[in-house]
């Protein structure tokens, strides 16, 4: 599938987001796979002084494993631009807007991808009046992972309106994004750039055992059940992959994506919502990409190489950066 040839691979994981345990899993796997065919890989925990850790390994590329801020928020993808170093998956510009879920609306909406309305708003003025009819979500505008998400909802236990003591993203965020509920199942689609171009993999439904796609939910084995491919009808798994590659390709993204849905089949085709494109979604052994990646055929070693040619297409490295 890759005509890679032996490169000295950085891979970059670990950091100080939230995220920091799934991008340790997420980087040592792909640390591993990469080793097993035949790259030398140096593995590079994300600190202040990464980059003159580097400038030290020059490597031929680096794999970025990063998940959250500043990984994968334009941060470390200007660090590496003005370096000169190439790296994997998206770029600065695509990775400033797919991380803010209202810039990723703004870019996707007008281009006829379905996206839930919704507004910014502060927090201190959910403890005055609910921002939308209940039941709303609450969540974060620079985070992924479901990392900091609340359902709104007549009966919960937030209060009404959201009483300031109770336990939530508003505690932590100064702002929020407040969207409608859709109610209805959770999908995803992952897509992958192939020599040929971007490929969207298959439609996967995700159903927590208990409460809804969390942080919890999809990173502790066991809680969530993965449907693959969704026992959904064609069309909307054909709609499903439509969206998800004309994000990759609006938004720009490179070497892999992940885009996430909800989709109310009570309206057919008019219940299905992009909810977020995710440009550094996991490679944990619980991951969606490479669970796809198998059920197209592609074992995990092979996705790592397409990430790697995808962003050696792109940035032609220099020779002798690496011993190969």
């Amino acid at each position: 599938m890759s005509d890679l040839p032996k490169l000295h691979i950085a891979v970059l994981m670990g950091g100080w987001a939230n995220e920091r345990p799934v991008s340790l899993m997420s980087g040592e796997g792909v640390a591993k796979a990469l080793e097993a065919r035949g790259h030398r890989v140096t593995r590079i925990d994300m600190d202040r002084q990464v980059a003159a850790r580097i400038a030290e390994a020059a490597p031929d590329v680096v794999f970025n494993a990063l998940h959250g801020v500043p990984g994968e928020d334009g941060t470390v993808q200007g660090m590496l631009d003005l370096m000169g170093v190439p790296y994997t998956h998206s770029g600065l510009a695509t990775s400033v807007i797919a991380i803010d879920k209202q810039l990723t609306k703004q870019a996707l909406v007008p281009q006829g991808i379905p996206m839930p309305g919704g507004r910014i708003v502060k927090s201190a003025e959910l403890f005055e009046r609910d921002p939308l009819p209940r039941p709303y979500v609450l969540k974060p505008v620079n985070e992924g992972s479901s990392v900091g998400v609340a359902i709104v909802t007549e009966d919960g236990n937030y209060g009404n309106p959201i009483a300031r003591d109770a336990s939530g993203p508003w505690q932590d965020f100064g702002e929020l994004l407040a969207e409608p509920f859709i109610k209805g199942r959770e999908m995803t689609t992952a897509v992958v750039d192939f020599a040929d171009g971007p490929r969207a993999l298959a439609v996967t439904e995700l159903k927590p055992k208990s409460g809804f796609y969390d942080f919890d939910a999809k990173y502790t084995d066991g809680m969530t059940d993965h449907v693959c491919p969704a026992q959904v009808p064609e069309t909307i798994a054909d709609l499903c992959r439509e969206y998800a590659l004309k994000a990759h390709r609006v938004l720009g993204c490179r070497g892999t994506s992940r885009t996430d849905f909800r989709w109310d089949e009570e309206q057919g085709e008019d219940g299905l919502f992009v909810l977020e494109t995710n440009t550094q979604p996991g490679m944990t052994p619980l991951s969606l990409v490479p669970e796809q990646a198998r059920y197209a055929g592609l074992d995990y070693g092979e996705l790592c190489e397409l990430v790697v040619a995808a962003a050696l297409r792109d940035h032609a490295p220099k020779p002798g950066t690496g011993d190969g």
